[in-house]
């Protein structure tokens, strides 16, 4: 069962609904606050035997606006009652939600600051303030380049204060990264934000889930196994969730299966408005992964180009790619990574995506069957 405030509710209505909740037995309330853009949500959720509790007496409490059973595996993030809207969340000043795209260009591994500086001053020249550094890499082969870890994040921190990026996506595979990128940041004096990544080698990792859910201080950017079902990686979204933390973007990265050669995985882009009917999660695709190369087609726009547009016109709110200023010299990757000439192109090319997706929106009624 969960009790869902109005927004922005004064502690009071909080205590009222845990009193009422403390005389049922075997009944564990347990408080999520969501901090959307423009409004705090708080949902409190009855965990235990609540089959004979009845649903009025907290819907009789002043501030509560709905009580719903909830019969979905997906307690924390599902969209239950018929709730259409996405609460979404800021950080660091950056918006997640449904109303706007968030790109996230960037290296897949952090190799040298040059490389670093160079990234983050064509972001800077875009006006983009997100991107995504990999200081952390787990890789299939062992002899394979597994990041220059905690040693280079001091680096990457300042440069992002210096070319005003205020969040960077960052994989983590231990709960001691947490550690070393808090206090990484708290010695670069916050000089940007990181948004937790959990790749899709971790995507099953529970003690990893349950840390990173427990912390309050990073969204996090979830991506889908790339061998599991979609409803096992939503699981594992649950996971975080229901730890504390529902500051998550779910990722949908390509799926792993000799169907979809030539690309490195079959694309799932399709599944876009599947996670947004089934959560209130923002949906983020990542189609350098997914198609593994930057081979462009007869139309002269890259594959990865078309890959973004079919997750953009479906309704992702983020997209996460890689690019590099000398893909042939990346420690990893390199052959799906952009050029930096592209980054103004893809741009443009995001805006006219989503600019038709908003339209296909406001015309959606009449496409509805009646």
């Amino acid at each position: 069962m969960i009790v869902m405030l109005e927004p922005d509710s004064p502690e009071s209505t909080v205590a009222a609904v845990l009193q009422a909740a403390s005389q049922y037995k075997g009944v564990n309330p347990r408080t999520h606050v969501i901090e959307g853009a423009e409004h705090t949500v708080t949902e409190i959720y009855l965990l235990g035997p609540t089959a004979q509790v009845p649903v009025e007496v907290f819907e009789q409490i002043p501030g509560v606006r709905q009580v719903v059973r909830v019969s979905e595996k997906y307690r924390v993030i599902g969209r239950h009652g018929g709730k259409r809207e996405t609460a979404g969340f800021e950080y660091n000043g950056i918006t997640f939600d449904e109303r706007s795209v968030n790109l996230f260009a960037g290296l897949c591994a952090v190799d040298t600051r040059e490389s670093v500086d160079t990234m983050m001053a064509a972001l800077a020249r875009c006006g983009i303030r997100t991107t995504r550094m990999g200081a952390y890499k787990p890789r299939t082969s062992p002899y394979e380049f597994q990041g220059l870890g905690a040693s280079c994040l001091p680096w990457v921190f300042e440069l992002a204060g210096k070319h005003g990026v205020k969040v960077v996506a960052m994989e983590v595979t231990n709960p001691r990264h947490i550690d070393e990128i808090r206090s990484a940041l708290e010695s670069s004096g916050n000089a940007t934000g990181v948004m937790l990544q959990v790749g899709t080698r971790n995507a099953q990792n529970f003690e990893l889930l349950k840390q990173i859910g427990q912390q309050r201080v990073f969204p996090v950017l979830f991506k889908r196994g790339m061998g599991i079902t979609l409803e096992e990686s939503l699981n594992a979204c649950e996971y975080v969730a229901s730890e504390g933390n529902p500051k998550i973007v779910f990722c949908l990265r390509g799926v792993k299966t000799h169907l979809g050669d030539p690309h490195r995985n079959m694309v799932d882009f399709a599944h876009v408005p599947v996670v947004r009917r089934l959560t209130r999660l923002p949906v983020c695709v990542d189609p350098s992964h997914a198609v593994g190369r930057s081979d462009a087609g007869p139309d002269g726009m890259p594959d990865i180009f078309h890959s973004i547009g079919q997750g953009l016109i479906a309704g992702a709110s983020m997209v996460l790619v890689d690019f590099h200023p000398h893909p042939e010299q990346a420690l990893c990757d390199g052959p799906q990574a952009l050029r930096l000439e592209q980054l103004p192109a893809l741009q443009r090319y995001t805006n006219i995506v989503r600019e038709a997706y908003e339209q296909a929106v406001r015309n959606g009624p009449g496409l509805t069957p009646s």
